[in-house]
């Protein structure tokens, strides 16, 4: 099942999220937006997720950005006076709140705001294929909407680099500039991700859950205050379901129960 243009689907405890115009080569147009946004909103809601995977359909592209084609819903680039709010800076929104761990499985090339996504998950593995950029500038544009998780990525010399000249980086220089966690051969793109997804599936869904909150917490606070939300913080963890569970199994050597609690 799925909403404009994604395909939604629950495997073994995991939300795919498909951005299917192959024909577009996924690129973004507002029904696509909006379906990306629904399928991470509806996996937070049901209790048997416990990760979600964005990905895009074919091996060509996993997203090339907004779709530039002439008489294309042009919605990422223009905003209604009487409703600013950009669907894809909403998206992008949607993602930071979103308290499952997310997985983008780049499967070809990440363009412009298909890099954008890549980078609003929180793990990604490639393709040895993928190519990766921000080509804003050939066509008169800035890489506006992805700058803030650019500049958290990115050092200074290499991010002016990337946004002004446009230029293409392959998957290898996207990972050692820190974009990806993982470049494969296209064939084992799935073993590596199912590996990465099981390493996520086995821990504490609380202590993820509160643990991404305390990262965007405490991203943008001073030394002396993320001092003070983690010494608040890890008490609270401790008293968690989840926590007391983990105690246990370590101290009688089986694997936790997580409740989720």
């Amino acid at each position: 099942m799925g909403d404009g243009g994604v395909k939604l689907e629950v495997r073994d405890a995991v939300q795919w999220i498909t951005l299917d115009r192959p024909e577009r080569r996924n690129a973004f147009d507002a029904e696509l937006i909006r379906g990306i946004a629904q399928g991470v909103a509806r996996a937070q809601d049901d209790p048997a997720v416990r990760a979600i995977v964005l990905t895009g359909a074919g091996d060509r592209a996993f997203c090339a950005g907004g779709d530039l084609r002439a008489g294309s819903d042009a919605s990422p680039f223009e905003v209604d006076p009487a409703r600013p709010q950009n669907p894809v800076i909403e998206l992008f929104k949607e993602l930071e709140r979103c308290s499952l761990p997310t997985v983008a499985r780049v499967n070809g090339h990440a363009l412009a705001g298909g890099l954008g996504l890549v980078c609003a998950c929180d793990l990604a593995v490639a393709v040895e294929t993928a190519t990766l950029g921000v080509p804003e500038t050939a066509v008169g544009l800035f890489p506006m909407m992805i700058l803030p998780y650019l500049m958290r990525t990115l050092p200074r010399r290499q991010l002016m680099e990337w946004c002004i000249t446009g230029a293409r980086w392959s998957a290898r220089e996207a990972l050692e500039a820190g974009i990806l966690n993982y470049v494969v051969p296209p064939e084992q793109l799935d073993a590596k991700l199912d590996w990465l997804l099981a390493r996520i599936l086995d821990k504490s869904p609380t202590a993820i859950r509160l643990g991404k909150q305390g990262i965007q917490a405490m991203r943008d606070m001073s030394l002396p205050q993320a001092f003070e939300y983690a010494q608040h913080a890890l008490p609270a963890l401790a008293r968690t379901q989840d926590a007391r569970e983990g105690f246990a199994a370590f101290r009688e050597g089986r694997p936790p129960r997580w409740t989720g609690r």
